[in-house]
């Protein structure tokens, strides 16, 4: 059962404070974004709670990319937007299970009798299944005692933890999931055909099937299948379950293995018999979305989606920061490889027969960062002396925030723009078209109100030192008018500046230890005033117009996760 937020520490802050400018952008973000949700909203979704656009199976414009359109929301309401905001997702998500449920694909044959079945994608691939629950993996932060969630939830966890008869995709002998494309029917071994890939052609519709004309062997287990083990995270955040904990850390455990055997490459091809390149000649590097795939573009071989995010799974359920070590490896590996060009540094993308190649200017500071902020180790993360909210944190970027927040305001307010210019022809639209109005922009919020690396699009957890409760609400979430800056991130502890910009009204926040209460704090400090917590969560009583920074220790992963209800 999720943990209950009982009685805590509350710590007093009375001293006035001028509204910094960070705090001021802060919360116009807020609000902007919850603003554009709810246009959006209503632009895009019909009565019924269906997106207006052309009902595709495949990875082209599919049901992955009807709810790829709601991405953000969740966090935005976690954060602080408002009510509005998860209203408005669980009726797009409620309506686009009975929109893909319908939608059919005759001749496919895992859509032909509906794109989804028990609520989920019948069989696909994880670099859309991922992209598609988003917003769904955090959905809990704000509502964990929702029933409906904590059946979906459990109910899709089991598709892969061998526990439904129904959906044959793991091997528990093998670890393996069996195939690339899998879901609620279970594990597609047999070659996939370029329908299967991108739907039914369309009519006056560009067409794309050619891009998947080398995509047919689809046999064994690939690293995007890891994005999975969010599913296990949650269900098991949710429950408290330890089966399902047990299958997420066996799993990353032994893809952990797998790269640690493989010379710290994360092999992209795990044949049937579980052997690295077992299905495509015993090369490590090959399968779809592999390596060496896609000659179409130097992208679309997700050799390490999955691994951040099952590997960042694992050090939360177990507190071991070894889990993350296979992507340092892999880091390190690159950047031994690397070029430089006209002053920028790039890294290969692929690797074929002959070794490394496919060089781009991407430095995956996103896998860096997680590394960094799960081990304070710094080795082999050569980009993150390029990183500016690292470098903000290490006091060599003082103009951070403001810029930061700025930038995602400009964001917003762009795609709003081009929103209301917008004169595409409902029902006609593809999936993804409107993907890109999605005003939904957190990632300075997470990183400069949660100290957390944004968990970005791919269906990842939330990683966090910082997570926050508005009692007089009774909801998670920033309480209205008040403002934070996590301004310094330390092994055990942190820095966090609170401001309460009404200055009639006092405001009370409570303060928990990450996202899922997997920190616990050990006392806090605000000028002279100090408060031993000992627990995952304390409360600050901010006066009208006062504010102060906090000085927050902590022991990291002293606690198993878990979806916190309401206080």
């Amino acid at each position: 059962m999720a943990a209950s937020l009982a009685a805590q520490p509350v710590l007093v802050l009375d001293q006035p404070t001028e509204p910094p400018s960070w705090a001021l952008a802060e919360r116009l973000l807020l609000e902007t974004a919850s603003d554009g949700v709810q246009a959006f909203f209503e632009r895009f979704v019909d009565d019924r709670g269906y997106l207006k656009c052309v009902e595709r199976w495949g990875g082209n414009d599919g049901a992955d990319d009807a709810m790829e359109n709601f991405g953000g929301w969740t966090l935005l309401h976690a954060l602080g937007g408002r009510d509005a905001v998860a209203d408005l997702y669980k009726r797009a998500w409620e309506g686009h299970i009975r929109q893909y449920t319908q939608a059919r694909a005759p001749g496919i044959e895992m859509a032909e009798h509906g794109m989804y079945w028990r609520e989920f994608v019948t069989s696909f691939d994880w670099e859309h299944t991922g992209e598609a629950l988003a917003a769904f993996h955090l959905y809990g932060l704000a509502t964990p005692e929702d029933p409906l969630y904590r059946a979906r939830t459990t109910r899709f966890a089991d598709f892969y933890t061998g526990d439904d008869p129904d959906a044959d995709n793991y091997d528990r002998d093998l670890r393996i999931i069996k195939s690339l494309h899998n879901g609620s029917r279970g594990a597609k071994v047999t070659p996939a055909t370029e329908m299967d890939w991108g739907g039914l052609p369309v009519d006056g519709a560009p067409e794309r099937l050619t891009r998947y004309s080398t995509a047919s062997n689809i046999r064994g287990d690939h690293p995007l299948n890891l994005c999975a083990t969010a599913l296990g995270f949650n269900a098991f955040a949710l429950t408290g379950e330890r089966r399902y904990r047990d299958w997420a850390v066996e799993y990353a455990g032994a893809w952990r293995d797998r790269v640690a055997q493989n010379g710290g490459n994360i092999p992209t091809n795990i044949g049937l018999d579980g052997t690295i390149g077992g299905e495509w000649g015993g090369k490590w590097y090959g399968g779809v979305f592999g390596w060496n795939f896609w000659p179409q573009s130097d992208g679309r071989n997700y050799f390490i989606r999955g691994p951040r995010i099952a590997f960042g799974i694992g050090v939360m359920l177990t507190g071991d920061s070894g889990f993350v070590e296979p992507l340092r490896r892999q880091v390190a590996n690159l950047y031994a490889a690397k070029r430089t060009e006209g002053g920028r540094v790039l890294l290969p993308r692929k690797h074929g027969d002959d070794g490394f190649y496919g060089y781009t200017p991407s430095q995956y500071l996103d896998v860096q960062r997680d590394v960094y902020l799960f081990t304070f180790d710094r080795s082999g993360l050569e980009g993150l002396a390029r990183d500016p909210w690292i470098r903000y944190l290490d006091g060599d970027n003082p103009n951070y925030p403001i810029q930061a927040l700025q930038a995602d305001l400009s964001a917003v307010q762009a795609r709003l723009d081009a929103m209301r210019k917008d004169d595409s022809i409902d029902y006609e639209r593809p999936s993804d078209y409107t993907q890109r109005f999605n005003p939904a922009v957190t990632n300075s919020l997470v990183e400069l109100a949660l100290g957390g690396n944004p968990p970005g699009r791919a269906g990842n957890v939330l990683h966090a030192r910082l997570f926050y409760y508005d009692p007089a609400r009774k909801r998670a979430g920033l309480p209205e008018q008040v403002a934070v800056l996590v301004d310094a991130i330390e092994p055990s502890s942190v820095r966090v500046r609170l401001v309460n910009l009404d200055t009639i009204q006092e405001r009370r926040v409570i303060v928990q230890a990450g996202a899922y209460g997997e920190h616990r704090f050990t006392d806090v400090r605000a000028g002279d005033a100090s408060l031993r917590v000992g627990g995952d969560r304390f409360e600050v009583l901010l006066e009208p117009g006062a504010g102060g920074i906090l000085e927050i220790g902590m022991d990291l992963f002293a606690n198993q996760p878990a979806f916190r209800p309401l206080p």
